[in-house]
């Protein structure tokens, strides 16, 4: 068995205390998230980046939330705030 992290522990323990909601509108994120998705594999630049190791904790927790990979979501933010739909 593999140990889990704090990060996976957090997560397990608030699943399990009934702390997550279902998306409002479900249809409409998924059709939002894998048209993210579907622009984010039309890969032309490979960028690097740090960042703290709490925020990538945060991202990566944020996008098991999405159920997509972090880098998938980091794309998907980036491309939302450049053609200005981050807050939309």
């Amino acid at each position: 068995m593999n140990k889990q992290n704090d990060n996976e522990e957090d997560i397990l323990k608030s699943y399990e205390n009934n702390e997550w909601k279902s998306a409002a509108d479900f249809k409409k994120l998924k059709e939002e998230v894998e048209s993210y998705a579907l622009h984010t594999f039309r890969k032309n630049k490979r960028i690097n980046i740090r960042i703290s190791e709490s925020d990538l904790n945060r991202l990566k927790a944020k996008s098991l939330e999405e159920g997509l990979p972090y880098q998938t979501l980091v794309s998907s933010l980036i491309h939302r705030n450049v053609s200005g739909k981050l807050n939309s």
